[in-house]
């Protein structure tokens, strides 16, 4: 610690700046997506089955306290070590993950709107500006310049489930007068889902396989229908046959999804780009629920459950994990 603390200081007579948290990711902001995405799950549950009220108030709780540092943690990396930033913000796989950033900005109103109304809406206001900003800068970006097949990954989609994400704390934020915005977010998010999903899962199909440490985003291809599933039922009021078909499209890609994640424990060390499952499962918690309260029927409610369960235990798990490992100082080697 003194050896560590006189490098700081000799580094600072020097006039060079250290460099602190280089290596943390902009990726771990999904962990605030899939804890807020689980608050708001537990909470749906809570309305639906009675369930307990105090569990979407732990894993909000937690959601805000993880947004808070890491909203700490990147300034850091950003202010001393910047073109580690720059680099991953140009990267054509990372950089779309700075969606991350946005979407939570996105997500946080949404369990903050009933305490915090008026924090709420200046989180929202800046993550809906920033998130239409970057699909935009994102877009023009891959039209732009001439893309490499083999960097069509799923995070590619993030750019168009943070569009999705914009309408949804609207109706909790009483922002009714912005229905256009919401029917522009949906149109947008839905109509750049068709050609970027065709072209990852063509490139699944011809190209080799994702490396280890990018296998658990697959998931992340759930999110445009689950995602989209919510957004269409906030935009339009109703769960009429064109939401159906996307929560049905979601349960599908989740089968198929997790059965191709089936070995990630026994091949893979953990990463904390696993956090990648976890809002597009939480997300499907979410639609399992409102389908559910919308149709009634054992079967709807038991899906719902399992859903829900099952994504309660990954997330729970993660979480685990990690503060393991920022407790035993492994964040570097957990970040690789």
């Amino acid at each position: 610690m003194i050896n560590a603390q006189r490098d700081i200081d000799t580094a600072v007579d020097s006039g060079t700046r250290p460099r602190r948290l280089e290596y943390l990711p902009v990726s771990l902001f999904g962990a605030v997506m899939g804890l807020t995405g689980l608050s708001i799950a537990w909470q749906l549950a809570h309305n639906q089955f009675a369930s307990p009220e105090i569990v979407a108030h732990l894993f909000a709780a937690a959601a805000v306290a993880t947004f808070g540092a890491m909203i700490f943690a990147y300034s850091v990396k950003w202010y001393t070590a910047p073109d580690a930033v720059s680099k991953e913000f140009n990267n054509p796989i990372a950089g779309n993950l700075f969606g991350t950033v946005f979407i939570s900005l996105l997500l946080i109103p949404i369990v903050l709107a009933s305490t915090l109304p008026t924090v709420a809406r200046v989180l929202w206001v800046v993550g809906a500006l920033g998130m239409i900003a970057f699909a935009w800068f994102t877009i023009s970006r891959w039209m732009s310049d001439q893309q490499r097949f083999v960097h069509a990954t799923p995070a590619w989609i993030i750019p168009v489930v943070g569009v999705l994400d914009v309408p949804l704390a609207i109706p909790s934020l009483g922002l009714s007068e912005l229905q256009p915005l919401m029917l522009f977010s949906l149109a947008l998010g839905l109509f750049f889902t068709v050609p970027l999903f065709t072209l990852i899962f063509q490139r699944l199909l011809f190209e080799q396989p994702l490396p280890d440490g990018l296998r658990p985003s697959l998931l992340i291809l759930i999110a445009p229908f689950s995602v989209g599933f919510s957004t269409y039922v906030a935009t339009t009021g109703q769960i009429d046959l064109f939401a159906r078909i996307l929560y049905f499209l979601s349960l599908f890609l989740v089968s198929i999804l997790l059965g191709r994640l089936r070995n990630l424990l026994q091949c893979c060390p953990f990463r904390v780009s696993w956090w990648a499952v976890s809002f597009p499962l939480a997300a499907t918690s979410i639609a399992a629920l409102r389908f559910s309260a919308a149709t009634p029927g054992l079967l709807w409610a038991v899906i719902a459950w399992i859903v829900l369960g099952f994504t309660s235990l990954v997330i729970l798990g993660l979480l685990i994990r990690t503060i393991e490992g920022i407790v035993e100082g492994d964040l570097r080697e957990l970040s690789g």
